[in-house]
């Protein structure tokens, strides 16, 4: 559908260029009012739109009203992707500036967002993190092995991943509480029980599974976008003294399972097709399960504010293994995906400095302070820091935005 739709095509709510959300985004989330019932909504500008409040999405698209009372995406999901492109299509034709004489009838269904409470879009049954950066993981490498040999042999072959906790992904503005655990001081000494003394953000993509496999059933490449609906911004954010101690033999656990924090609003595929880009070259060519052709990732601009300081400007383009390459790799010996699990792409790092997606390489493992308009500088991150994520498509008529990603972090 979004092929079809004009660049030039605008909605009788009001809205700048630089909005995150044209009528060309339209994307899904959940929100209430006062502590009340929790409903499915879109937006345009500013305006909330509650999809249990227009009667044609009920009537033309075949959905019960009662889907759209409900706590998470995840029933609305389950209907189908052709389902939710159905919705798409209606708020569409029902909010175009030709259709400008439906505003009153529809009164009841706009709500400033300013006047709304967001809340986490997706019940994530499971949360896969990746690692599908090629610069990201070439940075740390570098500072913690050998830089001449920065990845290891198996990362140029297969997206490197982990099972996280979807338990604690949180919703934008989620306070962050400072995790404790074990960490060592000084080399070789034995560890100590303690707060982490270097908190760390980690700018990501996520995208969100729309259609499940069988136990035991593959997800071909060719067919896994049947099975992505979306993408949230995310932040995993990491304990980087406390994942530096535990992480032999097993990998991350305590230093990353704390919190992760995603944006309240999934942007449809649908919504990106006209932001699609080709990937980095890939030497060794992928084995024959994780080859693609045509263009498989998207120009999306990711900012990293601290402080309301600019500390990164990255891309999703960047990322070496795309979201259709994860999604297979996943699978293919047989893991069934569920609808609304959660796979995070892993820090999205560019190729220079003013890209790269962690405090951990902003400021080269401490080495190299990042200095902020207050005369102060970090290292890593302190208590009362506020992180605020940013990622936008966008072309000379409109962008698609996915709104804030933010977290302030708090005391012990």
């Amino acid at each position: 559908m979004e092929n079809s739709l004009p660049a030039l095509l605008k909605s009788w709510i009001p809205y700048e260029r630089e909005c995150d959300f044209p009528i060309h985004n339209l994307p899904l989330g959940i929100f209430s009012v006062n502590g009340g019932q929790k409903k499915i909504c879109s937006i345009i500008g500013d305006q909330i739109i509650d999809l249990s409040e227009i009667p044609d999405i009920t009537s033309n698209c075949g959905i019960p009203k009662s889907i759209f009372y409900n706590d998470f995406l995840n029933p609305l999901l389950t209907l189908g992707k052709d389902k939710v492109s159905l919705i798409r299509k209606e708020l569409l034709t029902i909010f175009s500036e030709k259709n400008d004489k439906s505003k009153e009838s529809l009164s009841s269904a706009l709500r400033p967002v300013s006047m709304v409470k967001l809340h986490l879009p997706v019940k994530a049954g499971d949360y896969t993190d990746f690692y599908s950066s090629r610069e990201h993981a070439t940075n740390v490498g570098m500072m913690f092995r050998d830089p001449a040999n920065a990845l290891l042999p198996n990362w140029l072959y297969l997206p490197v991943g982990y099972h996280g906790r979807s338990s604690s992904i949180v919703v934008s503005e989620t306070p962050i509480k400072r995790p404790h655990g074990q960490i060592v001081l000084r080399d070789g000494e034995p560890p100590v029980y303690s707060a982490s003394r270097q908190l760390d953000f980690e700018l990501e993509m996520a995208f969100v599974i729309g259609k499940g496999n069988a136990l035991g059933e593959p997800i071909p490449i060719e067919k896994a976008e049947e099975h992505i609906q979306g993408l949230l911004l995310f932040n995993d954010w990491s304990a980087r003294d406390i994942q530096k101690w535990e992480y032999v033999p097993l990998g991350p656990f305590l230093g990353k399972n704390f919190a992760s924090t995603a944006s309240p609003w999934l942007v449809d595929l649908e919504a990106l097709e006209k932001f699609r880009v080709a990937g980095p070259e890939q030497n060794p060519v992928p084995l024959d399960y994780l080859k693609q052709s045509g263009a498989n990732n998207y120009n999306i601009q990711l900012e990293v504010w601290l402080n309301n300081n600019l500390v990164s400007k990255s891309n999703m383009k960047y990322l070496y293994w795309s979201i259709k390459q994860q999604l297979a790799h996943h699978t293919v010996n047989g893991c069934n995906m569920q609808v609304g699990d959660i796979c995070a792409s892993g820090t999205i790092s560019g190729p220079d400095q003013t890209s790269f997606g962690s405090m951990l390489e902003l400021a080269w493992k401490g080495t190299k302070p990042i200095q902020l308009k207050d005369g102060s500088s970090r290292v890593f991150l302190e208590d009362g820091d506020r992180i605020e994520m940013k990622a936008y498509a966008e072309n000379e008529h409109y962008r698609i935005g996915f709104g804030s990603c933010s977290g302030v972090i708090t005391g012990n």
